[in-house]
């Protein structure tokens, strides 16, 4: 099962999710992709860490989100 979210931010769109894994917990995954051209998506690496809800693993990718458009956007 993955749940997934979409935010903005600036010139991105990021696209959070969370997968469920084999303990109960759930993993948090991120793609980022700017919203003008060359919009190419990107799957970043996110620190993985077991969290007890699909909220709080979307929570996490987008954090970790923001930081990476603040640093290589």
């Amino acid at each position: 099962m993955i749940a997934t979210q979409t935010f903005r931010h600036k010139d991105y769109e990021l696209t959070c999710g969370a997968r469920a894994s084999d303990n109960g917990k759930f993993e948090p995954t991120l793609v980022v992709a700017r919203q003008v051209w060359p919009s190419r998506p990107r799957t970043i690496a996110v620190s993985r860490g077991g969290h007890p809800t699909p909220d709080t693993a979307i929570e996490s990718a987008r954090i970790q989100g923001v930081e990476w458009v603040s640093n290589f956007g």
